[in-house]
């Protein structure tokens, strides 16, 4: 497995850039819930243990978010939320959350990385594919953005219980296709998605 580093980032700072943050998001590919992003200002030139959320389990996730909260420069996650998705479509939502997340860092930040993310921020930006197996901050801020949105989910399914929100975040397994069917969609559904658009259509088969 290909370890992070700094070399995405020495690119930026190669042209007089201080502070590169990077940037991710989780949950494009949901049915229900938001996209999430997070930005991520880390020391420089440190090793550290941040790897791409989707290589670590939730526990991980939950175990690095919370050392990333501790030794991080600064970080921010911002939110899309599902009706954004419906009116923008979900990478015009995503770029949302990103820029809502870079903007909560503020001037502090002159430079970023992201994950083939292109936000037109107005900072310098270098959208590398891979970025999140290639570059620690971009990895941090998958783990913060993934863990984040989950733990929105978990709450959601306090809110709407049925669903199995805690279980999946959202996402389109056979439990929550079975539940959609069921009970029809809450108010955290895409609509504009296929699967949830059938049942706007068609109606909940109880």
């Amino acid at each position: 497995m290909e370890a992070p580093g700094w070399a995405l980032e020495r690119a930026l700072w190669g042209r007089g850039l201080v502070a590169v943050a990077g940037v991710d998001e989780a949950g494009r590919g949901a049915l229900a819930g938001p996209v999430a992003a997070a930005a991520v200002l880390l020391q420089p030139g440190r090793d550290y243990p941040y790897r791409d959320s989707k290589t670590l389990t939730r526990e991980e996730r939950a175990f690095l978010a919370a050392r990333l909260r501790s030794e991080a420069i600064a970080y921010a996650v911002a939110f899309a939320t599902a009706a954004e998705v419906d009116a923008l479509n979900v990478l015009g939502a995503t770029k949302v959350a990103a820029r809502r997340a870079v903007a909560e860092l503020g001037a502090q930040v002159d430079g970023l990385v992201t994950d083939y993310l292109e936000l037109a921020t107005g900072k310098p930006e270098l959208a590398a594919p891979r970025a999140d197996a290639t570059s620690y901050q971009v990895a941090a801020a998958s783990v913060l953005a993934k863990h984040e949105r989950d733990t929105y989910l978990e709450r959601l399914e306090d809110e709407y219980p049925g669903y199995g929100f805690a279980r999946h975040a959202g996402y389109g397994v056979p439990e929550h296709l079975r539940a959609l069917r069921q009970l029809g969609p809450c108010p955290h559904h895409r609509r504009t998605f296929a699967p949830v658009a059938a049942v706007c259509l068609f109606g909940p088969t109880g």
